[in-house]
């Protein structure tokens, strides 16, 4: 309790180009190893790099959407390191004169807002990938010189649900600005994290640790919950805190040392001799400015006006442009807002997140999901039926009304037949008849229950209960 956390995050987000940062190698992923690489990309001598101009835009686009100030003048540098995934022995980055500074991110926690400062967003290209054996390590080159935006930002954040937040807030614009599939299980979306502890009230940064090898937003709120509680615990024995880079361990649910942190100057930066700078006009700023979509806060406030939404509610909807796209689809066809939204944030949700997939992939058409509202708020079938169809919907491509009538789902609402149940249910539970008379209301729900049972969840619930209280009177 005597010790602040701080934290820096650098986001790692490839950009969702056909062909790779300076070569004309394909970027499609799950590709037979090392089938999409060239002389270029593999550092050949005498092969020389040519900046893929769609990636650049797409950089800047981002740039832009976080509120950066998008530098006229900028270059590329050669950051210099030894590792088997790089073949040049140097990755392409940006150094002193990034593509992007100073721009911001708000993120929104419980009860409050709180600003984290951007210190830079730039361009550079990824290494490849390691697979790791009993005995051996593979290269896969394919990765090689994919398009990278880092996303730097400054040590404003104080804990790991605040850390969280700016995941999920930055990982939602860039899917908006539709540069990147931000896919973490693709390695599309990658985070390391800086964190150190400081006792309160002081301003200077404490030693920190460089935390990587997280999979996940979950990964990265674990791995600096372990280490806030590593770090303050060594400070409260009289320990040092050694500046290093640490791997977490997800099944250990810990962080282990890797090796001490190196600084800038250990990476001996200079300009790429292959790359001239790039002038970046005010006018190219402007045209893509004009270019950006509806970002995720501006649609939030469209939607609390426009469809009398909460600020929770909008925020759901709004967390994926393809939900939110889909839910607007939905409302142009059928107006009536919390039935949409209730639907769209409970089962269907549901669904997506039990198969995890996108919206798109669940092959569930706007107009389909609406004539299944429909059908539940005219009373044709039951919510527990609903939620069966939309399951067969997904599983068999079929529209709410062609498995209704296939399966005979629909509701019964007929009294006649109805009380016939009910004079059976009621014979059947004498107990449960009686503590309803004795005045304990709870026995009539467990009447219901058996009626819809009995009636394999396709009674009306309103006209049951109807039935009911008049033959119990």
């Amino acid at each position: 309790m005597n010790y602040e956390t701080v934290i820096g995050l650098e986001v790692h987000v490839h950009l969702n180009t056909k062909t790779k940062a300076f070569c004309g190698c394909s970027t499609e992923f799950g590709n037979e190893p090392n089938s999409q690489v060239c002389p270029v990309c593999l550092g050949f001598p005498g092969s020389l790099p040519v900046l893929n101009k769609t990636a650049l835009e797409y950089a800047i686009k981002a740039a832009v959407a976080l509120n950066c100030k998008v530098q006229e003048y900028t270059k590329f540098d050669r950051k210099n390191y030894f590792y088997p995934d790089l073949p040049k022995n140097y990755q392409i980055s940006q150094y002193d004169l990034p593509l992007s500074l100073n721009g911001f991110l708000n993120i929104q926690l419980e009860n409050r807002r709180k600003r984290i400062r951007i210190r830079r967003v730039h361009l550079e290209e990824d290494a490849g990938k390691l697979i790791h054996k009993q005995d051996l390590s593979l290269v896969d080159f394919n990765r090689t010189g994919i398009p990278l935006l880092e996303i730097v930002s400054d040590p404003d954040i104080n804990s790991p649900q605040e850390a969280y937040a700016y995941l999920t807030t930055l990982k939602s614009i860039i899917e908006y600005l539709g540069v990147s599939d931000c896919d973490m299980e693709k390695g599309s979306l990658r985070c390391d994290a800086n964190i150190s502890v400081r006792e309160k009230g002081k301003s200077a940064l404490g030693t920190k640790a460089e935390l990587k090898n997280m999979n996940s937003f979950k990964s990265v709120k674990d791995a600096l919950s372990f280490e806030v509680e590593r770090q303050s615990g060594l400070l409260s024995k009289g320990k040092s805190i050694i500046q290093e880079t640490r791997f977490w361990d997800a099944r250990g649910a810990k962080t282990i040392s890797m090796r001490t942190k190196e600084e800038a100057k250990d990476y001996r930066y200079f300009p790429d001799p292959d790359l001239s700078p790039f002038f970046i006009t005010k006018d190219i700023i402007r045209e893509i400015k004009k270019s950006l979509p509806e970002l995720p806060p501006q649609r939030q406030s469209r939607l609390i006006k426009e469809y009398k939404l909460s600020e929770y509610e909008a925020a759901l909807i709004t967390s994926e442009r393809d939900i939110a796209d889909y839910f607007e689809e939905c409302e142009k066809i059928y107006p009536n807002v919390k039935a949409v939204f209730n639907w769209l944030s409970g089962p269907l949700l549901s669904e997506l997140n039990s198969r995890g997939v996108k919206i798109k992939e669940l092959g569930i058409k706007a107009a389909d999901l609406v004539e299944l509202i429909k059908f539940l708020q005219e009373g044709r079938v039951t919510n527990l039926v609903a939620k069966e169809v939309l399951r067969e919907m997904v599983e068999s491509k079929k529209t709410a009304k062609q498995i209704i009538e296939e399966k005979g789902l629909s509701q019964i609402s007929d009294k006649v037949s109805l009380e016939e149940i009910a004079d059976l249910v009621i014979s059947e539970n004498a107990k449960s008849v009686a503590d309803y008379k004795a005045g304990k209301t709870n026995a009539l729900m467990f009447l219901v229950g058996q009626i819809m049972r009995k009636s394999e969840g396709k009674a009306n619930p309103k006209t049951v209960q109807e039935i009911l209280k008049k033959k119990l009177q």
